[in-house]
C-alpha cells in the first residue's frame, strides 16, 4: 500500500474500531505523517487505554481530547492541533466518530433522531468548520495543483446505509436515525465538495464495508484490518475527480 503522503492527519473516533486502526496503520504504515492527531471523548479514560499504548510506541501519535458533540471540546482541540503544527497547516481530516441506535421506524422518538444528527452530521460539520483554517494553510503552502489526501482533504466515514439510491436492497429496520442521518452527512459531504474545492481541498464520503466492530458486530463480513487498508488504499489515489464521490473501500462507486 502506498503512503498519503501527508504531513498532518487528523483522526476522529480514534479510540476504538476503524478508527483506531487508521491511527495504527497511518503510524506503521510507509510515508508515515508527520503527525497524527488522534481525537477521542475521554482520552484518559477506560476507552482510551489501547490508543495510549499505540502512543507509547509512536511518538508521532498525538492523543487530542474531542467529543463531536461539544462545541467547546472541538474549538479547544483545534487550538491545541494547531499550536503543535505552528506555521504548518492540516492536511487530512477524517470524520470517523459516530453513533448507531437500534431503533425502528414506528417506535424512534424525537431524541433518538437528534443524537444521531448531532453525532453523524452536526458533529462533523463542526469539526470541518473549525479546522477548515489549517486545510486552507495546507492547501496554500503545498506545491500541488491538483487536490489530492497528501495536500488537503475532508473525508467523511458514511455507510452504503445511508444511500437512498441503494435503499430498497439494504433496507434493515431498526437503524432508522443511523440511515437518515448518513444520508445527510452524504449532502453535507457534497455541499463540502463544491465550497471547499476553491479553496484546493478535497472532499469525499468513504462506505468502509459492514466491518467487525462494536458497531458493526461480529457477524461483518470485513475484519478492520481488511477494511481500514483498503480505505487507505483508496485515499492515497484520490485526485480531482473524485471530489464529491461517495466510493466503498475498494474505490467503487456508490449512488447517492
Amino acid at each position: 500500500m502506498a503512503g498519503l503522503g501527508a504531513r498532518a492527519v487528523l483522526v476522529t473516533g480514534a479510540n476504538r474500531g476503524i478508527g483506531l486502526e487508521l491511527v495504527r496503520q497511518l503510524a506503521g504504515g510507509p510515508d508515515a505523517p508527520r503527525w497524527i492527531f488522534a481525537c477521542c471523548r475521554e482520552p484518559d479514560g477506560v476507552h482510551g487505554q489501547k490508543l495510549r499504548k499505540l502512543v507509547s510506541s509512536h511518538p508521532n501519535l498525538v492523543i487530542v481530547k474531542l467529543d463531536v458533540t461539544n462545541h467547546a471540546t472541538i474549538k479547544a482541540a483545534a487550538t491545541y492541533v494547531e499550536d503543535h503544527l505552528e506555521d504548518t497547516g492540516l492536511n487530512l481530516l477524517i470524520n470517523n466518530a459516530g453513533v448507531l441506535a437500534e431503533v425502528a421506524l414506528e417506535t424512534v422518538a424525537p431524541q433518538d433522531m437528534l443524537n444521531g444528527y448531532n453525532s453523524n452530521v452536526v458533529g462533523p460539520l463542526l469539526v470541518s468548520q473549525a479546522f477548515l483554517p489549517l486545510l486552507r494553510r495546507a492547501a496554500q503552502g503545498s506545491i500541488q495543483k491538483g487536490l489530492s489526501c497528501s495536500r488537503a482533504a475532508i473525508i467523511n466515514i458514511s455507510t452504503v446505509l445511508g444511500s437512498i439510491g441503494l435503499a430498497p436492497h439494504t433496507f434493515v429496520k431498526h437503524v432508522i436515525s443511523y440511515r437518515c442521518s448518513k444520508a445527510a452527512l452524504n449532502m453535507l459531504t457534497k455541499c463540502q465538495s463544491l465550497d471547499y474545492k476553491e479553496d484546493g481541498i478535497l472532499c469525499a464520503a468513504v462506505h468502509p464495508g459492514w466491518v467487525k466492530t462494536d458497531m458493526g458486530t461480529q457477524q461483518a463480513d470485513l475484519t478492520v484490518d481488511e477494511s481500514v487498508r483498503g480505505i487507505l488504499s483508496v485515499l492515497s489515489r484520490f485526485g480531482d475527480e473524485h471530489n464529491g464521490a461517495f466510493v466503498n473501500w475498494k474505490g467503487e462507486t456508490i449512488p447517492w
